[in-house]
């Protein structure tokens, strides 16, 4: 499918042999994916496509993610109709080089780093350090009751999810649109209901806008307050991105300490942290 692409685009328009080679594997790596949905690399369309590029935001570098998106807006452009000439796919940001190299903090950093924020951040820093949430996501929050979590397909979701935890059921918005559940101890849960907005405001992180319902920070600016946080107190920062390496590796002790394989442990920690994917929460754990 991918050969019969590139053979639509070669030489009219791409000339580059090296770009074909680059091109036609990205395609064949989307190709695989959507067949492991059922369906063909033609039937991708441009919500499919950012979605497919989010997930691969975790496991490869930015360059990498470039040319697949590359590869996908010359095929919708030339082949599939899916774009006009002029029209781009969103940018997506490579998180491949914070899974590899971000380390965790101890609850004692995290409680230290969260003591020298403002509350609208030290509140947002407790929250992710306790849910393992991404920055976006934090703008995304509102109670499961009013947004219920998506059904993955084909992954159900486990029993044992929040296994021997306590708090309250929320949503957010994580990678590709996927509404999922994630649970906030009730003391925080409290702390954030106080803080509701009467009306949800429009904020934009990084060209995309989100509806955000609490008066916390989040997303870019969330991410910088916690870095300069970091530095002041503990004189070095692995980046937000950290305390989703301390969700993982937290609730993995949890979870083995209560009976889980490891194997199973993997499972149920890759739903919760949202990308659904064991040889990824296997990185975090490092």
């Amino acid at each position: 499918m991918a050969g019969s692409i590139m053979r639509e685009l070669q030489g009219v328009h791409i000339k580059s042999v090296g770009t074909v080679r680059n091109y036609e594997q990205a395609l064949k790596n989307v190709a695989t994916a959507m067949a492991n949905q059922g369906q063909h690399l033609r039937d991708l369309d441009h919500d499919r496509a950012i979605s497919y590029l989010e997930h691969r935001a975790e496991e490869v570098g930015q360059k990498s993610l470039d040319i697949e998106r590359q590869a996908i807006q010359s095929m919708f452009r030339h082949v599939t109709g899916k774009l006009d000439d002029g029209e781009t796919l969103r940018v997506v940001r490579s998180e491949h080089e914070q899974v590899l190299h971000s380390r965790a903090y101890t609850p004692e950093q995290t409680h230290a780093i969260a003591d020298n924020q403002r509350e609208e951040n030290a509140l947002s820093t407790e929250i992710a350090y306790a849910a393992g949430l991404r920055a976006k996501e934090l703008i995304t929050l509102l109670p499961i009751e009013e947004r219920p979590a998506d059904i993955r397909q084909n992954k159900e979701p486990l029993d044992e999810k929040f296994m021997g935890r306590e708090g309250q059921r929320y949503s957010v918005i994580g990678k590709g649109g996927l509404v999922r559940e994630v649970m906030i101890p009730d003391n925080l849960a409290q702390r954030l209901e106080d803080r509701r907005l009467d009306q949800a405001i429009e904020v934009t992180d990084r060209n995309i806008i989100y509806q955000q319902h609490y008066n916390i920070s989040a997303g870019r600016n969330w991410s910088q307050s916690f870095s300069y946080s970091s530095q002041q107190v503990l004189g070095w920062s692995n980046g937000a991105h950290g305390l989703r390496h301390s969700y993982a590796q937290e609730r993995m002790d949890e979870l083995r300490s209560q009976g889980l394989t490891r194997e199973y442990a993997l499972e149920v920690v890759s739903q919760e942290l949202g990308h659904f994917r064991p040889d990824i929460t296997e990185i975090y754990l490092r």
